[in-house]
């Protein structure tokens, strides 16, 4: 996806009924953090944030007009309304140029392996990574193609930095991010053997008389 481009107007850190009309007339508000612990209050269009940030991960790098300066970042965090699921605050972080930068990235698993065809089940055990590098090299979601994953077979984190040059992945190597397994064939109870019939036995000699 291309990169989402927010246009942010700043704001004076209000009251709580300030940001309550905010988000009546159709605003969120927001707030920009950078690395010396800077913030800028902020507030974007309701409808414009909705319809730019759609199909976009913690990962994604924004860009943010404000005052026709542009800033890159990417969403720190997002507090809902529980009741409505409707946005009420965005905090975002701003990113360096030329500066490495650590996020968590979203896997995602491209087409059907081998070994589900064969009877097999694709197991996720992880659903992002840790990473570090330059923004310029973050990836929205790490994508893995498993249509060759065969049965009792694993991609592991090493299997993944060859694909995305400049980016340190920080978890363990070993670990697995997809793997195809078997299910476990169920144990047959088998009956137990019926006894053979014992045979009766013969009637004992009668004795001959004297």
């Amino acid at each position: 996806m291309s990169q989402p481009v927010l246009n942010a107007a700043v704001r004076s850190a209000g009251s709580k009924g300030d940001a309550k009309r905010l988000r009546a007339a159709g605003k969120i508000p927001a707030v920009v953090y950078n690395h010396k612990g800077e913030s800028r209050p902020l507030s974007l269009d309701a409808k414009e944030y909705l319809q730019q940030i759609a199909g976009a991960t913690e990962s994604t790098l924004v860009k943010l007009q404000i005052e026709g300066k542009t800033v890159e970042a990417f969403i720190k965090d997002r507090q809902l309304d529980w009741r409505t699921s409707s946005i009420v605050h965005i905090d975002f972080f701003e990113v360096q140029k030329g500066t490495a930068m650590k996020a968590h990235v979203s896997i995602h698993l491209d087409g059907i392996p081998v070994g589900v065809r064969q009877g097999g089940i694709l197991e996720n055990p992880v659903h992002e990574l840790e990473v570090e590098c330059l923004p310029k090299d973050l990836p929205a979601r790490i994508e893995i193609d498993v249509s060759g994953l065969e049965a009792n077979h694993s991609v592991h984190v090493r299997d993944l930095g060859t694909k995305y040059p400049g980016v340190k992945f920080l978890s363990s190597p070993d670990q697995v991010v997809a793997v195809v397994k078997y299910l476990k064939a169920e144990a047959v109870v088998e009956a137990p053997a019926e006894a053979a019939p014992v045979a009766e036995a013969a009637p004992a000699a009668a004795e001959p008389k004297a």
